[in-house]
């Protein structure tokens, strides 16, 4: 079963709790997202490790419930 925005948005926010968070469905099937995830708290962290902590928050259902997911991080001033 596919991922709804709302679910996209709960997982990434349990991850980075001060994100904001836009969540598209790119495609409009439910399966391809698009997601513009700002936060201070990536502030110090690589683009790499801002990635990793917003994909790690899915755990193994990036591939699975999350088909794909295009992943932008900023920095919120």
């Amino acid at each position: 079963m596919a991922m709804t925005i709302e679910e996209i948005e709960q997982f990434i926010i349990t991850a980075v709790p001060d994100a904001k968070i836009e969540v598209t469905d790119m495609g409009g099937d439910g399966e391809h997202y698009s997601a513009v995830v700002t936060a201070a708290s990536f502030k110090g962290l690589s683009r790499l490790a801002q990635h990793r902590l917003v994909y790690d928050a899915f755990g193994g259902r990036m591939g699975e419930e999350l088909h794909a997911l295009k992943l932008t991080t900023r920095i919120a001033e």
